[in-house]
């Protein structure tokens, strides 16, 4: 399911311009601050969601206002309901039938792959965590064997090269395993 809006992530490599480029986004358009996070080797990530225009005017304000300490930008137009309830919170199952997962260097390759893999197939998002030790992200997943293998093809797929770490699919996962990944 669509949630009919888009939403823009900036990362700056400066906490200082990071927190200047913020304040630019929200003044520029109305847009929601959904969340800010220093990230290991003093790196900053702005998400914001609103309307696709919006979001839209405010990033490339913000993108304006942090220059040469951009270190990456995107926006999801149209972005799966999914991706925003899993942001950096567990969605929880009772069981798991199959369990993927994508691991990124950089927290906003982790969204992006989230997004392609809740577009492709009918799988479960349960986790899209965009900051991790060290600044990695990861998106894990479970659903029918076929329809996990599908989602985490798609999801690396948009994964810049140089930047996916690893991927999994665990076809029959042992009943334990849902203890530590999925509540």
């Amino acid at each position: 399911m669509l949630a009919n809006i888009a939403i823009g992530m900036l990362e700056t490599s400066s906490i200082a311009k990071g927190i200047e480029a913020t304040d630019a986004m929200c003044k520029m358009a109305h847009v929601e601050l959904v969340k800010t996070n220093i990230v290991a080797r003093g790196k900053y990530t702005i998400l914001i969601k609103g309307p696709v225009g919006e979001v839209e005017s405010a990033l490339r304000a913000g993108v304006n206002m942090a220059g040469k300490t951009v270190v990456d930008q995107f926006i999801l137009r149209n972005v799966h309901q999914q991706v925003l309830d899993s942001l950096d919170k567990r969605r929880p199952v009772t069981a798991l039938d199959a369990f993927g997962l994508i691991e990124t260097k950089e927290a906003i390759s982790a969204v992006r792959a989230a997004d392609a893999a809740a577009k492709s197939s009918l799988v479960h998002l349960i986790e899209t965590k965009v900051v991790v030790g060290g600044g990695k992200g990861y998106v894990s997943m479970t659903g029918e064997v076929g329809s996990v293998r599908t989602a985490v093809g798609a999801g690396i797929a948009t994964v810049p090269e140089g930047q996916l770490i690893s991927h999994i699919v665990i076809p029959q996962p042992d009943a334990q395993l849902v203890k530590t990944v999925a509540s």
